[in-house]
């Protein structure tokens, strides 16, 4: 709204002038003045640690919904490590899915683990688009990018578009399948009932939100993969973008097809090795 200030606030009156806000702050936007927390909202960068360290509950803003903060029981907090470790060797890229919807809560429960991922500088850049009424009309638009594309690079036979001659050569097979039989030789989503495509204006913050997404998808008994066929295809075709409704400056970064899993794994998988160099 125009003339309203939105700014980060502490109650006097709750107030108990610990300075733990003041030790936490980055930026150092708070101050203590006559035993109490002043916030400047000067260099303030918005992450709302003032918010999440104070004892009292003395910090609030009205730039957020306030309802979104929760305090801290170790109950409903914690997780075991060895368990998460497992959750996380344990999940598989899903590419088999039953022939069910995938209700719109579950979906939003995503969303949220995306919301709540950080990102560089506090941005809050990352934006959802989710598809599922007309999925069949995207799948069309980017398996018709995909073929021109791959004409392209098979005519243009450039270093770099001799090195993903294979995948042009797919993404022929893969038009020509399709066009024959939609819902059999749908190569591109699978089947999947909806597809959430994750758009940022940096990679590393749409990412980092993507993978806290996947994460709370077999959470939920959901299983998904991430289509980088769509991200290829968006590139080429700004199309694609405009039928999106992605905001100019912003990417996509990943697209995630989802659905309830028609397939169901016995165990994990070996992997190699970490690299790592200790100093």
């Amino acid at each position: 709204l125009m003339g309203v200030i939105f700014m980060f606030k502490v109650d006097k009156e709750k107030c108990i002038g610990c300075g733990l806000c003041v030790k936490d702050c980055l930026v150092k936007d708070i101050e203590i003045v006559d035993k109490k927390a002043n916030i400047k909202n000067e260099t303030c960068m918005k992450c709302g640690h003032c918010i999440a360290i104070c004892p009292k509950e003395a910090v609030s803003t009205d730039l957020y919904n306030m309802d979104d903060v929760k305090n801290y029981n170790k109950e409903e907090f914690e997780l075991d490590a060895d368990k998460l470790l497992n959750f996380i060797k344990y999940r598989r890229s899903v590419r088999h899915f039953k022939n069910k919807d995938v209700e719109i809560d579950k979906i939003s429960k995503i969303i949220e683990a995306g919301r709540f991922t950080q990102t560089g500088g506090n941005l809050q850049d990352v934006s959802y688009v989710v598809v599922k009424e007309n999925i069949d009309e995207l799948k069309s638009m980017v398996i018709e990018t995909l073929k021109n594309l791959g004409e392209y690079i098979l005519s243009n036979k450039t270093p770099e578009n001799m090195q993903v001659q294979k995948y042009a050569k797919m993404w022929l097979q893969m038009h020509d399948a399709f066009k024959e039989n939609p819902k059999q030789n749908d190569m591109l989503f699978f089947n999947a009932p909806a597809v959430i495509i994750v758009a940022a204006n940096s990679d590393v913050n749409g990412a980092l939100a993507s993978s806290n997404m996947e994460l709370m998808t077999n959470a939920l008994g959901l299983g998904t993969f991430f289509s980088g066929f769509l991200v290829r295809a968006a590139s080429y075709n700004k199309n694609i973008l405009d039928y999106l409704g992605i905001e100019e400056g912003k990417k996509i970064v990943t697209c995630m097809a989802i659905g309830y899993p028609d397939v169901k794994y016995s165990r994990t998988v070996p992997r190699k090795e970490s690299d790592i160099t200790w100093k």
